[in-house]
């Protein structure tokens, strides 16, 4: 799928998905009935015999297209479910931190907001652009580094320490499934049968014996925007990150606003 339809907004690019569809798939219909129909010598009962085709090729690729939208759409979930897993995880990481003594306290809350600045700031752009972000690892580390040099003095501070590594050790992992999840959709194999198929199920409709072109070309074309807007629909989601439409970084500003600022 070319990456500039994932920059234009939604309702740009289902028009032009939509459009396109139906304008191809009307040429393709007049060339047809113009160059090829012609050469066939059609009998009594061929509609039933195309339909027949239709309907056979329609479920297979039906089936093919709803799983592909359910796993495209799943994946979709699972991508914003990340990125509230990771916000939440800097809420309660911070929150933890609170409990530690100055200046370890100072220091951890201000590595740990600038790791979220970062993320809104520097990151999400990067992922529209479908670039993996690495500039976090410095500020994961110096956290790290820091965190792990305390020594706890007391029974409290030992089971505060253990849970704020828990929560340390819950943000690098929603952190690095969301750096993974970054660059992940369909192969190009995957869309190449997702639009041949679809071709192929509105070429079929092609070879119809119906005398009144134009009622041919609104089935034809109602057709194609059809199968065009479920294509629509497994774009918008293939990419959570990149584009347009993808994830926004609001739980993040969330967090920013309402607890790491807030707090101060």
């Amino acid at each position: 799928m070319p990456t500039w339809l994932y920059e234009i907004s939604s309702l740009r690019a289902a028009l032009l998905l939509v459009g396109l569809a139906e304008f191809l798939s009307l040429v393709g219909l007049l060339l047809t009935r113009r160059y090829l129909i012609p050469k066939f010598h059609f009998g009594e009962g061929i509609n039933d015999a195309i339909s027949g085709t239709v309907q056979a090729i329609g479920v297979f690729y039906g089936i093919t297209v709803g799983l592909i939208a359910v796993a495209v759409w799943n994946s979709n979930t699972s991508a914003s479910n990340l990125v509230s897993g990771e916000a939440t995880s800097i809420a309660g990481l911070y929150r933890d931190v609170n409990g530690y003594p100055s200046p370890i306290r100072e220091e951890l809350r201000g590595k740990l907001r600038q790791y979220t600045v970062f993320v809104i700031n520097d990151a999400w752009p990067a992922q529209k652009k479908g670039q993996a972000p690495q500039g976090g690892v410095a500020a994961m580390d110096e956290f790290q580094h820091t965190l792990y040099s305390f020594e706890p003095a007391s029974q409290g501070q030992m089971a505060l320490h253990t849970e704020t590594l828990r929560a340390y050790n819950n943000l690098i992992e929603y952190r690095n499934l969301r750096i993974d999840a970054v660059n992940s959709g369909l192969s190009q194999t995957m869309w190449a049968v997702i639009w041949l198929g679809a071709a192929i199920s509105i070429g079929v409709a092609y070879f119809y014996r119906i005398e009144d072109v134009k009622l041919h070309a609104v089935l034809v074309i109602l057709m194609a925007g059809f199968l065009a807007l479920v294509l629509f629909m497994i774009t918008i989601n293939d990419k959570p990150f990149f584009g347009y439409s993808s994830i926004p970084s609001t739980p993040y500003q969330i967090i920013l606003d309402n607890v790491i600022d807030k707090s101060k």
